[in-house]
């Protein structure tokens, strides 16, 4: 026991002393005290367990958390219900029960250890700790063997399991052999022994530093259609925390002087999941009354996937999807605030999929301050209400009616009071009977053929037009939305990017065919709409609001500042200078983009050997089981694709695009949705996609998670509203 051990220990150095102060020390009691001395306590570090697929893995904590977590179980204060945040204040530990707690969505609860002593598993060679209780009796043998060079020392597990300590470099675990006899028959050390290592640093474990504390902007991401938002059938919560990730990197590749300066911190990304609240209503037992028996798996995948574009399209289910999105970005606005007290920065909205056109469609119906609208106004508005008498008097001279001109302008009636009109109105004003009727039928036509049947946001028409209604140019934008009474926000987005958006398409299909150039988002001044070449579902916004000009989407710039070898040109493609084809390339082409098609076969090859099975069986069992509950994946799991392993090629200099072709991009006017500034930017595909472009249609979808030009691209444009810009401009760059 750990007491026995203690007293054996404390003797045993007691009468060390003793023989030293009875007679000077002999060259072997030398070498005896120099071994007491050369023991030194294990240094713990901090565990969390994550149970998927009901396998557990544990995995540490970052280092400031671990020291955090330490510190705080060092104060003696963990035996109170100490709470310590961790993760970017995403998670709380609960020291006393040694629990991890998600604090923005709901998530398993996961055991928390402060670990010194593990043991390497049988099935994924991958180390677990000990006990908490266990790890300090193996310590205490530890510190007694260095102590009194006295190994092979045997030490039984709560479980019956035998640990021998051969030497401090050999230290093996032994499982328990099943015997016939029920008489407690001691363990052997026969089996397949098991690796001990003690202390966190001979574990060979990835333990991230941590996050910057400081926060300076916070952006909601809502997801699409669906429980998972990947190719690998992963949840939004696991999507967005591979966005963080990549953020991480790219604020270390391209903002590390401001970092230095200790100018910013970090972006915050918070996942906005509706696709749980939407199918707990109890839709889901209405569907599974009439979906037909045949085919199950792909029908169930249909009910909890594909539905929830149709569902969005009812005014019942929409009202629930707009609903739960608005309250949970405000219940996580309103949380943050409440753990972040002096956060000051901004806050911006980001949707994939369905989830985009779900915030266009928030961010259309929410109302601007009345103090904007009056500073909006402010110089126009006389000069407004001139211009509508006048144009009260031509639409009485276009009807004939123009002795009662004077009548009008006595009441100061402009346009916009002549369509409020009433028959009794116009009674009161001595208007006869016939001049009346004229009146009146004429504002209810003109009403139904500028306004359509469905309300709507400011009317985009031009509302000093005396045209028919059918030549009016711009339609509601607002037109053919779900009838559905969409909540406000409390705050007012900086920034809205769209990922993979078919929100072109459903503008379209909802019967607007061009978005006024004047038209920008009622409380937000920023719109950007990403898109994957190959990605199917995604539409452009620039061609609704200059038709006549036809012209590509802003290429995104290489988060590493080079260009990717495209093989093909296509509408919609955006082309690259310097290169015609994959067998035809250009004496500029940039020799890293043959390094990136080369790993990219090396890459697929070995997926395809390794992964396929794997990833078919995961498919698979998505038809015939519940979704898993959501869970962080930790940033030892998260493998973001990087490419500096191939391409370092320091004489290669990065492909400029021509000055031309960059003043002309930036010279088209595409309105106000973005405040002047362009809308489409359109990922460039890696050179393995470019092979084939059906193939990769559904990664291209899926790909914006882990896509360092897509996150890069979202922090420049928030810290540019900062003042802060990239350490070097990328070419290409708007």
């Amino acid at each position: 026991s750990p007491t026995r051990v203690s007293r054996r220990l404390c003797s045993s150095i007691m009468s060390a002393q003793e023989q030293q102060q009875a007679q000077p020390p002999t060259a072997s009691e030398a070498a005896e005290l120099d071994a007491a001395n050369r023991y030194e306590a294990v240094v713990p570090h901090w565990f969390y367990c994550k149970v998927t697929d009901s396998r557990e893995r544990w995995i540490p904590f970052s280092t400031q958390d671990s020291e955090r977590l330490e510190e705080a179980h060092g104060s003696g204060r963990d035996k109170e219900d100490l709470v310590v945040p961790t993760s970017g204040g995403r998670y709380d530990v609960h020291l006393k029960k040694r629990q991890r707690v998600a604090v923005y969505w709901e998530e398993e609860v996961s055991e928390v250890r402060r670990c010194t002593w593990f043991y390497k598993g049988d099935k994924d060679n991958k180390y677990i700790p000990y006990s908490e209780t266990f790890s300090k009796e193996l310590e205490e043998a530890y510190m007694i063997a260095v102590t009194l060079d006295e190994w092979k020392k045997k030490l039984e597990s709560p479980s019956r399991e035998i640990i021998i300590l051969h030497n401090p470099k050999l230290m093996v675990h032994y499982h328990p052999v099943a015997t016939s006899d029920d008489w407690g028959s001691t363990p052997t050390e026969q089996g397949r022994p098991r690796t001990v290592k003690r202390g966190v640093e001979n574990i060979a474990a990835e333990i991230p530093h941590g996050e910057p504390l400081q926060i300076d902007h916070l952006v909601f991401v809502v997801h699409g259609i669906g429980p998972a938002c990947d190719i690998r059938f992963r949840s939004i919560i696991q999507c967005v925390n591979d966005f963080r990730n990549v953020s991480l990197s790219m604020l270390q590749a391209h903002f590390k002087k401001a970092q230095e300066q200790q100018h910013i911190g970090r972006v915050e990304f918070l996942p906005v999941n509706w696709h749980s609240s939407l199918h707990s209503t109890g839709v889901d037992v209405d569907l599974e009354r009439i979906t037909l028996p045949s085919i199950n798996r792909l029908r169930h995948f249909i009910n909890d996937t594909i539905l929830d574009v149709f569902f969005y399209n009812s005014s019942t289910y929409c009202q629930t999807i707009v609903d739960t999105v608005a309250s949970e970005m405000n219940r996580l606005y309103q949380l943050f605030l409440q753990r972040n007290p002096l956060f000051k920065g901004g806050v911006s909205i980001a949707g994939h999929s369905l989830g985009s056109l779900i915030l266009f469609d928030l961010l259309t119906n929410q109302k601007a301050a009345p103090e904007e609208d009056e500073h909006s106004k402010e110089g126009s508005r006389t000069t407004s209400s001139n211009r509508g008498i006048e144009k009260v008097k031509e639409i009485l001279n276009k009807l004939e009616l123009s002795e009662y001109c004077d009548v009008f302008e006595k009441e100061k009636m402009d346009k916009q009071a002549l369509f409020l009109c009433t028959e009794k109105n116009l009674k009161e004003m001595g208007i006869p009977l016939g001049p009346r009727m004229k009146i009146l039928h004429y504002i209810s036509s003109k009403t139904e053929m500028e306004h359509g049947a469905e309300p709507g946001p400011p009317s985009q028409c031009d509302p000093d037009s005396t045209d028919d209604g059918k030549n009016c140019q711009y339609r509601d934008i607002g037109l053919g939305q779900v009838s559905a009474n969409y909540p406000q926000l409390n705050y007012k987005p900086t920034i809205f990017f769209a990922f993979g958006s078919p929100i072109g398409m459903f503008l379209t299909v909802r019967g607007v065919k061009r978005i006024n150039p004047n038209y920008s988002l009622p409380t937000c001044k920023g719109f950007f709409n990403i898109f994957h070449p190959f990605d199917p579902v995604a539409y452009r916004i620039e061609p609704m609001i200059v038709p006549d000009l036809e012209f590509e989407p802003m290429l995104l710039p290489h988060h590493k500042g080079r260009k990717r070898m495209h093989l093909g040109k296509g509408k919609g493609s955006p082309s690259t200078p310097g290169l015609d084809s994959c067998c035809n390339p250009q004496p500029d082409a940039n020799p890293s983009c043959f390094s990136e098609l080369k790993e990219g076969l090396t890459r697929m090859s070995v997926d395809l050997k390794n992964n396929l099975l794997g990833s078919l069986r995961v498919a698979w069992q998505s038809f015939t089981r519940a979704p898993l509950p959501a869970v962080e994946a930790a940033n030892t799991d998260t493998e973001v694709e990087t490419e500096a392993s191939v391409e370092k090629l320091p004489d290669a200099k990065p492909d400029e695009t021509p000055t031309a072709v960059k003043e002309e991009a930036s010279l088209i006017n595409v309105g106000r949705l973005n405040g002047g500034n362009r809308i489409d930017y359109v990922l460039q595909e890696k050179p393995i996609e470019s092979f084939n472009e059906y193939l990769f249609a559904l990664q291209g979808h899926l790909c914006y998670w882990e896509s360092e030009d897509t996150v890069l691209l979202v922090l420049k444009e928030i810290y540019q509203t900062q003042g802060i810009t990239l350490d070097q401009p990328l070419p290409g760059s708007q």
